[in-house]
């Protein structure tokens, strides 16, 4: 390694080096991986905020990163994304008996198949029978609070 700093020594040199090689790796997951492109933002309050939102992805990046890589599943997010993102929610809706304008919604989630079941096994997560729904869907009036 080459450098015009001469008042430190090799181990401060080297990660100082790392460090710069994984700021670097940071924005290639940003742009392919995330999908998060640089953005022209004319305000700065705009900017710290596009800043923050990057930051906070690539802190779940690398967090997912780790919860992998210490469940045994490798180091590679992308395929723990794509396989759990599989993974979807219905809603089960009915008209009531004694109102049948009325209608009951019930939002459920779809069991996994086997490899996304073991996945979630490894990872220690599991699914809920249901979600809750959106305050929007079970009473309209109350999404203007």
């Amino acid at each position: 390694m080459r450098t015009n700093i001469t008042d430190w020594d090799a181990e401060q040199l080297w990660r100082a080096y790392i460090q710069l090689s994984e700021a670097e790796a940071a924005f290639r997951i940003h742009k392919s991986e995330l999908s998060i492109r640089p953005i022209w933002h004319q305000r700065e309050n705009r900017v710290q905020a596009h800043i923050l939102v990057c930051f906070l992805a690539y802190v779940l990046w690398k967090t997912l990163e780790q919860w992998q890589s210490r469940a045994g599943l490798g180091n590679s997010p992308r395929t723990i994304l794509d396989e759990l993102g599989r993974i979807q929610s219905t809603d089960v809706v009915l008209p009531l008996a004694e109102d049948p304008s009325r209608k009951l919604r019930i939002r459920c989630v779809v069991r996994p198949d086997k490899a996304q079941a073991l996945l979630l096994d490894r990872l220690g997560l599991r699914l809920p029978e249901r979600l809750r729904p959106p305050p929007s869907i079970t009473d309209p009036s109350s999404a203007e609070m």
